[in-house]
């Protein structure tokens, strides 16, 4: 059952508090195939294990921003806050459930949390680049609507002639038809 399990589903699992991608215990929970509460007593009982930069409780303020975006009422009629485990709180917890699930689950999940990282980095190349060409063409919009402006107000007056081209002078005209001039020359 664990090979059923993808990275990308796991991926959806995972989210950003405090600046930081963790998951949820009871996700983990699910994902493991125990109860959060068995995750959780095992996690204290092994407590030296998750110093607070692998594992840390969310505070009710997170709660309910979490609730407001997963847009449920409540988490099952927990007492407790829920904890998070970060990727290196993720690793730790497949020692401490020491079982063939643990095992695949954990290598998937850490498949997950590389593919995000990738995706991180790609997507901040992405917007440097966007952000260089941004700032090289920034004012060409402003020189754009001067050249706008310019051919507006030439539309407006199509009397006005532009200043190089200089005025032509006349030339006489020639006279048409038989002049009695002419006719003695014949």
């Amino acid at each position: 059952m664990a090979s059923e399990i993808s990275a990308e589903a796991v991926a959806t699992k995972i989210i950003e508090v405090r600046g930081k991608r963790v998951m949820l215990d009871r996700d983990l929970a699910k994902l493991y195939g125990v109860s959060t509460k068995r995750l959780n007593e095992q996690v204290r009982r092994n407590i030296k294990r998750f110093p607070s930069d692998f594992m840390y409780q969310l505070t009710m303020q997170e709660v309910t921003i979490l609730r407001s975006q997963f847009a449920t009422s409540r988490w099952g009629g927990r007492r407790y806050l829920p904890y998070v485990f970060t990727q290196e709180g993720v690793a730790m917890l497949s020692s401490v459930l020491n079982n063939e699930r643990a095992i695949q689950v954990n290598i998937q999940i850490m498949r997950a949390f590389v593919k995000l990282k990738e995706l991180l980095l790609s997507h901040k190349d992405l917007a440097i680049k966007i952000e260089e060409l941004e700032r090289r063409y920034a004012d060409h919009d402003v020189k754009i609507r001067v050249i706008f402006d310019a051919i507006k107000q030439l539309l407006e007056h199509p009397k006005l002639k532009p200043e190089s081209e200089p005025p032509k002078p006349e030339e006489p005209k020639r006279r048409i038809g038989f002049y009695k001039d002419q006719a003695s020359q014949i």
